[in-house]
């Protein structure tokens, strides 16, 4: 019998995979790192035709001893094999160290020693069964699979009851690296934080995650901070989208949790996974991945102001061999508010399946398809007085007419292919593309200095923006003056396609009486639209990474990217509508070339529980100034420099860290001085790149298990941001963003009772930030608007009567706090906006 001859895997055509037109003599930076990546991989990866089978194939593994399902997925992430298991039906299981070099199935037998299982391979890959005792049925037969959902290789905190994450995140460096292994500030909000906290939108997780800030411009538009800067890009499974290629962005962050797993969050400046953009955070959403074996849930809430919300979602096997998968969840929502007028109702769809090509390739393919209509609201907020005090107006208070709307639409797709080489190392490719649409008609309100007066006006957006982002990177372990070490090669692409229409200005009522309004004096203006802006963005990527094992105790991470960034816009700008004047129409182009992004950081372990680390990471974000000599200013960059120790307790059921950091922006423009010396004086304008802001500060936080019934997740951040150069010397030293707090507490908790009462859990939360303001001049007239200290006071009870349904009570604000929650930058445009009075939800949720 002849044996089959051994072919090569070949790397793919990038520019042809990617919907890219061929072109002679020229290949994209993406193209090239496509070839690249995946040479390294099979250069490194390939194995010899004799290893095809590799059972027995030995690798060397450096696994602590911990708990089983910890141990398993480390072992599946290092042999590159698939594992079936339920981290819930291992709970209490215990595997010793696996160090040294070991086949596939003895590693197997090492780890499952004693626990009464077995590894079994099958099409989908390993499975976890019992072994039969003396007297089972069979005599020597296995029992029946111990399967229920958690691939080795796509960790998940579904189903696992805990408040933190002992799997690998590589949302900080594509490193799959532990909380404790990774040298920056790291949290994950896991999926059973998510349901204790009754946490609906990605605002609600930014709300309750450590270290970051939700803020309100408007009643609808969301903005994220961390460490006193504005979060500028969110990740969708590891892929980034902007926020600030226009304000439709910020529409649509309220996304849907009911499809996530978990939210890893990375602070401080990561543009080595991200490019361009602020050093603040990194916000990476996880999607819900198919289970592989059937599993069904029902959940239906109601709450205060007529807030109803129903969901469905069901996963499990499509083929009788399990390798094909899919998962599909339906939300659908109908909510009052406490505000006079407003209502809303929308709908998420989402679907995903994944196909097992081969034991070692996983083809995902996933699309969402999001919509809320929301009736009775405007653009801005809540007007002040003229010194900037607060009126005390009601917090029920809306100045909506009866026809206003704020409706938003995403669609989204995302596709990913994963293969694992024999020899622990992997190839992924993944592509994401969404459409969003937002069309509102409403109002704004305007204060005059010198009527007194606030007026209200009308305006009409109907905005589109599409997004489309790819990565491919090959990473995996490599050997090196005898000590085993990672890396990473990879290349990512972003498109932003921005195409917006609008007009405001529309005067709907000249003197309004703020005590006394009525929402249908005015009828609906029909205000017809006009072009304003179209923009396009465009970022291509080359990056590298690797973990170097200096010795057992000390890791060196290194890390560089190349990013070149294109933007180009056309902005019209309309006259008021009662003016007769032309628009003027002004286009913006400029580029980036080959900007470098540097990584560097060290871990070193201080004990089999602690850890000391230390990082310097940086980030950059082109702008659009010409200096003296009309050349574009250099990128702004961000750099984070961070010290800190880690530790993980109960074999990682429970992590906790604290973090000293410092990070300097550094080429913010501010215009020159002598605007005499400028090349192109008197007509344009020139700026220097000397400006810089500092943010400094400590970071504390715990998540995670104290005790087997009690979980608790809990954060202190100090952040004071300052400018440290500015053009205006008043600035000099003073705080660089005001109305973002500056201390912040977070802590959630939840502990399950025991005894008679069985079955019952009693958990909450507790919010509080230090004040903040606004405050200047206008007309002459100093003003200061502003928001002192609260804390804020969530209660969670829950009840299973029966393993399958399981009630909850959520109550928020429990002591009715009157606060706000985003403030006014201005009397002239006001847009304070109330935070929600006290309020609560019932649940409950059926499994099947």
């Amino acid at each position: 019998m002849s044996a089959t001859p051994y072919r090569p895997a070949r790397c793919p055509d990038p520019d042809r995979a990617l919907g890219v037109a061929r072109r002679p003599l020229r290949l994209t930076p993406l193209a090239v790192a496509v070839q690249l990546s995946c040479a390294a991989a099979l250069w490194i990866a390939t194995p010899a035709p004799a290893s095809a089978q590799s059972a027995s194939q030995s690798v060397r593994y450096d696994i602590p001893a911990g708990p089983l399902a910890t141990s398993l997925n480390r072992f599946a992430q290092q042999s590159g094999v698939s594992i079936v298991m339920d981290a819930g039906q291992l709970q209490g299981m215990q595997a010793p160290a696996l160090n040294g070099s070991y086949g596939r199935d003895e590693g197997f037998e090492q780890l499952l020693r004693g626990t009464g299982l077995t590894a079994v391979p099958t099409s989908a890959g390993y499975v976890l069964r019992k072994v039969a005792t003396t007297g089972d049925a069979g005599h020597g037969a296995t029992l029946p699979e111990v399967v229920v959902q958690g691939a080795g290789m796509n960790g998940t905190t579904e189903g696992t009851g805990s408040y933190t994450d002992s799997g690998p995140v590589s949302t900080a460096t594509k490193l799959g690296l532990t909380l404790r292994e990774t040298p920056q500030a790291v949290t994950v909000i896991t999926n059973e934080r998510i349901q204790d906290q009754g946490l609906a939108t990605v605002n609600d997780v930014v709300q309750t995650a450590p270290g970051l800030t939700f803020r309100r411009f408007g009643p609808e538009r969301a903005s994220f901070y961390s460490r006193g800067l504005y979060v500028d890009n969110i990740m969708y499974d590891g892929l980034p989208v902007g926020l600030d290629s226009s304000n439709l962005s910020q529409d649509l962050l309220a996304t849907d949790m009911a499809i996530y797993d978990r939210v890893e969050i990375v602070r401080g400046a990561t543009g080595l996974v991200q490019g361009a953009g602020n050093p603040s955070a990194a916000i990476n959403l996880v999607r819900k991945r198919p289970t592989k074996v059937p599993q069904v849930s029902v959940g239906v809430k109601a709450g205060t102001w007529d807030r109803y919300r129903a969901e469905v979602d069901a996963s499990g096997p499509l083929s009788e061999d399990g390798t094909l998968r899919g998962r599909a969840v339906i939300a659908a929502q109908d909510y009052g508010s406490y505000k006079r007028g407003e209502n809303s109702n929308g709908q998420t769809f989402y679907g995903i399946l994944e196909k097992d090509l081969a034991p070692s390739t996983t083809l995902t393919l996933s699309a969402l398809h999001q919509e809320n209509r929301l009736h009775g609201n405007g653009f801005t907020g809540l007007p002040v007085a003229r010194d900037g005090s607060d009126l005390g107006l009601p917090r029920s208070t809306s100045y909506a007419n009866d026809w206003e709307y704020w409706n938003k639409t995403t669609n989204s797709g995302f596709v990913g292919l994963d293969h694992r080489f024999d020899n622990g190392w992997r190839m992924h490719l993944s592509a994401y593309y969404a459409q969003a649409d937002v069309d509102m008609e409403g109002h704004y309100l305007s204060y005059s200095y010198t009527t007194g007066n606030y007026s209200q006006l009308g305006a009409r957006n109907a905005h589109r923006e599409k997004q489309s982002s790819a990565d491919v990177y090959a990473n995996g372990p490599f050997e090196l003056l005898g000590r085993k070490h990672e890396l990473v090669l990879g290349a990512s692409y972003r498109n932003v396609d921005f195409n917006g229409n609008s007009r405001q200005g529309l005067v709907l009522n000249s003197n309004l009486n703020l005590y006394n309004f009525n929402p249908s004096a005015v009828a609906d203006p029909n205000i017809a639209l006009r072009d304003w802006m179209d923009a396009r963005i465009g970022q291509q990527s080359l990056y590298a990474t690797t973990r170097l094992n200096l010795t057992d105790r000390l890791k060196l991470i290194l890390g560089g990217r190349l990013d070149w960034f294109d933007y180009n816009d056309t902005v019209n700008t309309y006259p008021n509508f009662n003016a007769n004047t032309p628009s003027v129409t002004a286009h913006n182009r400029y580029s980036v070339n080959n900007q470098l992004t540097k990584y560097a950081g060290v871990v070193f372990d201080l004990n089999a529980q602690h850890s000391l680390y230390a990082s310097y990471t940086d980030i950059f974000k082109p702008q659009n100034y010409l200096d003296a000599s009309n050349k574009l200013l250099d990128p702004v960059v961000g750099k984070n420099y961070e010290i800190g120790i880690k530790g993980e307790y109960f074999e990682g059921a429970l992590n906790a860290s604290a973090a000293v950091f410092r990070i300097d922006q550094n080429n913010r423009a501010f215009r020159s001085a002598d605007q005499t010396q400028c090349a192109s004086y008197p007509t344009v304008v020139c700026y220097s790149a000397a400006g810089e802001v500092r943010s400094q500060g400590v970071e504390f936080e715990v998540q995670g298990a104290i005790t087997p019934n009690w979980q608790v997740g809990a954060g202190y951040t100090v952040a004071i941001a300052r400018y440290r150069k500015d053009a205006t010397a008043s600035n000099v030293g003073a705080i660089f963003d005001t109305d973002t707090p500056r201390h912040l507490f977070k802590l959630s908790t939840m502990y399950r009772l025991r005894g008679p009462f069985q079955g019952w859990r009693i958990g909450g939360s507790i919010y509080a930030q230090d004040s903040i303001y606004n405050q200047g001049t206008a007309s002459g007239v100093p003003f200061r608007i502003s928001q002192g200290a609260y804390t804020l006071v969530d209660l969670v009870v829950g009840w299973q009567p029966i393993p399958k349904l399981d009630l909850q009570l959520n109550i928020n604000n429990v002591f009715n706090k009157r606060y706000y929650n985003a403030l006014s930058g201005s009397v002239g445009f006001p847009s304070n906006v109330y935070g929600e009075p006290r309020n609560a939800m019932l649940s409950a949720r059926y499994q099947f």
